[in-house]
């Protein structure tokens, strides 16, 4: 199992948004999903995260209420600007929102919550794969206002990890160029000198 575990994590990549098709994962693949999402470290206790499922109309609906916010924030749009905001939540059959809930704690600092939240949004994007569904995280220029957080029903004090698509995927995924990971990590000999 640990070589299956394994190869998986070495071969993990996105699916395009666009190819991502029905069927969505059932409510109860989407129960064992957002199980295995909170199986993550979590200092405390605090579940400093939640889920927002975004599924059925309500996707083209925010494709609307984005569209209205773009152009009162930029103007009129063109019109291949126009379908992609219309889009934005309705080219996968279901969209899971990541959300930083964070909780009061004197002991643990609020962006050692937010790490969880993000560690719980890997870990849904593992257990979706798992069950053979094609996945892609994104955030975008919504995730960052207070008008788009409130139209996707987070709270005042609430972020954005990310908005986690789903669905049915045939062929490969994006594959793009991974770092050199031996020129990320180097070992430690300490500040003391001989």
């Amino acid at each position: 199992m640990a070589s299956t575990i394994l190869d998986h994590l070495l071969s993990r990549n996105s699916a395009p948004i666009q190819e991502l098709k029905e069927p969505a994962p059932s409510d109860a693949e989407i129960a064992t999903i957002l199980t295995a999402a909170t199986r993550v470290p979590d200092h405390g206790r605090l579940a400093p995260w939640r889920f927002i499922l975004y599924r059925g109309e309500a996707r083209e609906r925010i494709g609307e209420k984005l569209l209205e916010i773009a152009e009162k924030r930029e103007g009129p749009l063109p019109e291949g600007r126009r379908n992609q905001e219309l889009t934005r939540f309705s080219r996968a059959p279901l969209v899971i929102g990541v959300i930083s809930s964070p909780k009061e704690n004197p002991k643990i600092p609020q962006w050692e919550m937010f790490l969880s939240g993000g560690m719980a949004a890997m870990n849904l994007m593992h257990a979706a794969n798992a069950l053979g569904y094609g996945t892609n995280m994104i955030t975008n220029w919504y995730s960052g206002t207070e008008e788009g957080r409130a139209l996707l029903g987070l709270a005042p004090d609430e972020q954005v990890i990310g908005f986690v698509h789903i669905g049915t995927h045939e062929g490969p995924g994006f594959e793009r160029p991974r770092p050199d990971v031996s020129a990320l990590y180097a070992d430690y000999s300490g500040p003391w000198k001989e």
